[in-house]
C-alpha cells in the first residue's frame, strides 16, 4: 500500500491484521534504536500533522518524530488540538489531500 492508493477488502484487511500484530511483537520490535534505524530507511513520503495547542503530543514532540523519517513533511495545524479533522475539517481535508498529490 504506498500512499495515495488505497485498496480495502473485509478479506485483506483480516489479512493485514494478522501481519500487524506480528510484526507488532516481533524480535526487535521495542528496541529504540532499531526502531529509529527501520524509521531512517522508510524513504516514502509521510505526512505528520501537529495541533497547535494538543497537549497529548505538542509539535514539538511530533517534530521529533518527524525527524526519524528521510522524507517527512510537518504540519502544524493553527488552534488545532489533537483532533484535526474535528476542529477544522476543511484545513485537514486540505492538507492530506496537497500532501497525497
Amino acid at each position: 500500500m504506498g500512499h495515495g492508493r488505497t485498496v480495502w477488502s473485509p478479506r485483506g484487511c483480516r489479512s493485514w491484521g494478522s501481519t500487524s500484530a506480528a510484526v507488532f511483537g516481533a524480535e526487535g520490535a521495542f528496541d529504540p534504536p532499531a526502531t529509529r534505524a527501520a524509521l531512517a530507511s522508510f524513504g516514502e513520503p509521510v505526512l505528520l500533522l501537529a495541533g497547535e495547542l494538543d497537549v497529548a503530543a505538542p509539535p514539538s514532540v511530533v517534530a521529533e518524530l518527524a525527524g526519524l523519517f528521510p522524507n517527512a513533511r510537518l504540519v502544524t495545524q493553527p488552534g488545532g488540538g489533537h483532533f484535526p479533522w474535528l476542529d477544522d475539517p476543511v484545513w485537514f481535508s486540505t492538507t492530506v489531500a496537497a500532501f497525497l498529490q
